[in-house]
């Protein structure tokens, strides 16, 4: 969870001139001859002397100095036991509650008195708002989340500022376990920002991610990390979304050969050697040899496959794949013809996809596009699916983009064709490789 950095209330009252005795709110006494000649009403910015007496900012000032609060605490509450005290006398006690209270980290002493200035009607209206947001923050750090969340809404409100304590709100709600709201007001923040072509927050996203953590909603976790992998990728960001894509209850494995492909592109330094073994063995079943070779000798470099079963199992594979890549790499020409007259293009388009494994982009582009324009009779959108990330490693990004977007499907195959075009649009993506 992301820290905020909360208005400090020692800075607020600083510069309203709280932490100074009270004379420097030009606090003054009513002498005797002066309340002669007044009417019977007390002056509305005076106190009387009886009153000041109790707390002369002078002797205030050096009782807050040497740290005797209990003696200020003492004074105010005799001031408060005079009879009829005149609003401005009431402001000027809450004021030195403030003060004390901030300096003894007393919030039962300080919050009612902050509220009463804020009530009073005595603040200039930055001051007033800056004291709404101290408020809200003091009850978020004191975990009384109920109460921050009516300040915070206050802010907003009184400020027409409805940004700034936004992510304290947020927060507030999901620390009293409302994950419902946090999860309605953050997709509203994300699709605001989408419509006006900004990024959402990091922060925000996270929270997402974290509500859908505490509420066990897979799905909105799911959610969360792609917005994250949109807006801000990371490998791990990358790496957690393509596995969590696997575990989804409506994902058909057919696809792990193309999950598995975009995790080596794009999250190679997360591959483990098994992953790559599991790579090259589903590259094996659908004639892809320079695919599976090359899977095997990243995963396990100078021909070190391991001992024990899998070691001989994956020497087996290394083995066939080798024989296969050179073969296509000698004869992969003469398969073209009897792909072409067959009446299924997954001929042309496995063909195709096998030259760019080989790095011959542009002729296994063109092979791709022949063999879907033919018609491929078994799950034609995953062809569609496997020529727009050919795009991509052939450094053809408007093509790929274009190419994804019009693949469908709820089975895990439309999750990574949006996640294709995200890598196709982020600048990280690789250049486009030298034709071979």
């Amino acid at each position: 969870m992301s820290q905020f950095r909360f208005a400090r209330i020692s800075l607020i009252l600083a510069a309203l001139g709280l932490t100074a005795a009270p004379a420097m709110l030009g606090m003054t006494a009513v002498h005797a001859e002066e309340k002669a000649a007044a009417a019977p009403e007390a002056p509305k910015d005076t106190v009387r002397p009886e009153i000041f007496k109790l707390i002369d900012p002078a002797q205030i000032k050096d009782l807050m100095a040497a740290k005797n609060y209990a003696e200020v605490k003492n004074r105010i509450d005799q001031s408060a036991a005079m009879p009829n005290l005149t609003p401005f006398e009431s402001f000027v006690l809450n004021q030195m509650r403030v003060q004390v209270g901030s300096a003894t980290s007393d919030n039962a002493l300080m919050l009612p008195a902050l509220e009463a200035m804020i009530d009073s009607g005595r603040l200039a209206p930055k001051d007033k708002t800056n004291f709404i947001e101290a408020v809200g923050n003091i009850y978020y750090t004191s975990k009384d989340f109920d109460k921050a969340i009516v300040w915070f809404n206050r802010y907003q409100t009184e400020t027409g500022n409805a940004t700034k304590v936004r992510p304290q709100l947020l927060r507030a709600y999901f620390f009293k376990n409302d994950y419902p709201t946090v999860k309605t007001e953050v997709l509203k923040d994300v699709a605001a920002a989408e419509q006006a072509g900004t990024a959402p927050t990091s922060d925000e996203l996270a929270l997402l991610g974290n509500v859908g953590i505490k509420s066990k909603d897979n799905a909105l976790y799911l959610q969360a990390v792609e917005y994250l992998v949109k807006y801000y990728p990371t490998e791990a960001y990358w790496f957690d979304l393509l596995n969590r894509t696997r575990g989804k209850p409506n994902y058909n494995q057919r696809l792990d050969l193309d999950v598995l492909r975009m995790k080596a592109l794009v999250v190679p330094g997360r591959m483990e050697a098994d992953d790559y073994s599991d790579l090259a063995e589903l590259a094996l079943l659908g004639g892809f040899y320079t695919e599976a070779k090359n899977a095997l000798d990243k995963g396990f470099p100078n021909g070190q496959m391991g001992s024990g079963p899998d070691g001989a199992k994956r020497k087996k594979l290394h083995e066939q794949a080798v024989k296969g890549a050179a073969d296509d790499a000698k004869n992969i020409g003469s398969g073209e013809a009897s792909a072409a007259k067959s009446k299924d293009g997954v001929g042309l388009v496995n063909l195709g996809y096998a030259y760019v494994t080989m790095g011959q982009f542009d002729h296994g582009l063109e092979l791709m596009n022949k063999g879907i324009a033919k018609g491929v009779l078994k799950n034609p959108e995953d062809a569609k699916l496997r020529l727009g990330y050919a795009y991509v490693m052939a450094g053809r990004k408007d093509d790929a983009i274009k190419t994804l977007q019009t693949v469908t499907g709820n089975d895990g195959r439309g999750d990574l064709a949006r996640y294709w075009i995200m890598w196709a649009k982020n600048p990280s993506a690789p250049a486009a490789p030298a034709e071979k």
